[in-house]
């Protein structure tokens, strides 16, 4: 059975960590590719050579050229600028729109066929415009963003409590910003509810310290952002993907009436399998709660409606 195949464009931090997490998966042949002549080459020889040591098999190439991605099963957009201290997500905006039309405009000429995972910022504005580019089918559009505020959420929980991050559920939706949602009200430690745990304003306190998950570790490195959790985060949507594996995961999706929200990205709950997005699950919501993800959602929809798509 030939291996899967698998192209991630911005070979930054983003995207050489995420090749690093796919390839010591062996989730497929790996090809990273960037605008930067040299830095894609020498960072997949370099993960490569890397192989004898961690005992993995898979065909990792750098390249500027998109032709070498071509029939990819998967596609990874990383490419964009990084925050820096003071900006927020949205600041991102209108230079990453203008790189990110470029990239899917690219990618999917070569490999049609292929699901795409968005990571770029503000996310579910780019997921979005990934979609308008290339034209796909919207299940095979979905952006990277719950699975991290989840992943920040539960760390931070884990912190609080002592408590291995293993036992935690939880559930983040809304837009990858300042006011996404941390669903309380399905946040478990096997199956204990939050809140046998910890007081309300404990709580409160951790479900700011996750919407200010991104910014805490922009400040601590004053040059770049994170890296390590987010392309972790979209390998695991990569391997739910290439290995049909179906997994309900928080992550941002094309909305069509679901949870009341039309023709926009936002995160939701959603079976993840070969096809991509699969099903969206629309879970009960708590009245903060709903309240809250609209809100979520309108912002994500100011910002679209900026571009002009």
């Amino acid at each position: 059975m030939p291996r899967k195949k698998i192209t991630i464009v911005g070979a930054g931090n983003v995207g050489a960590t995420a090749a690093h997490w796919a390839a010591a998966k062996e989730l497929g042949d790996i090809v990273l590719v960037d605008i930067v002549e040299g830095v894609p080459q020498g960072k997949a020889l370099d993960l490569r050579e890397a192989g004898p040591v961690e005992l993995f098999d898979a065909n990792i190439v750098g390249t500027n050229r998109y032709e070498d991605t071509a029939d990819s099963d998967l596609v990874i957009i990383t490419a964009g600028i990084a925050r820096k201290p003071g900006m927020s997500r949205d600041d991102l905006q209108k230079t990453n729109a203008e790189i990110v039309k470029t990239v899917a405009e690219q990618a999917v000429k070569f490999s049609p066929n292929a699901v795409f995972i968005v990571v770029s910022n503000p996310l579910d504005v780019m997921a979005y415009v990934t979609l308008k580019v290339t034209g796909l089918p919207h299940e095979r559009v979905v952006g990277m963003a719950g699975i991290l505020d989840t992943a920040r959420y539960r760390t931070f929980i884990a912190m609080e409590l002592g408590i291995s991050v293993e036992d935690i559920q939880a559930l983040v939706l809304g837009g990858h910003g300042d006011d996404m949602v941390p669903l309380v009200s399905y946040t478990t430690i096997s199956g204990v509810p939050l809140s046998h745990f910890l007081s309300k304003e404990k709580i409160d306190a951790l479900v700011q310290r996750t919407r200010d998950g991104g910014i805490e570790i922009v400040n601590y490195l004053k040059t770049g952002s994170a890296y390590y959790a987010p392309s972790a985060a979209a390998i695991q949507m990569a391997e739910a993907i290439l290995k049909d594996k179906k997994r309900l995961l928080p992550c941002s999706a094309y909305l069509q009436g679901e949870f009341g929200l039309t023709d926009l990205y936002c995160g939701v709950p959603v079976i993840l399998g070969e096809n991509g997005v699969e099903r969206i699950v629309e879970v009960p919501l708590t009245e903060e709660e709903h309240k809250a993800l609209q809100l979520s959602a309108e912002h994500v929809r100011a910002n679209i409606a900026k571009l002009a798509l």
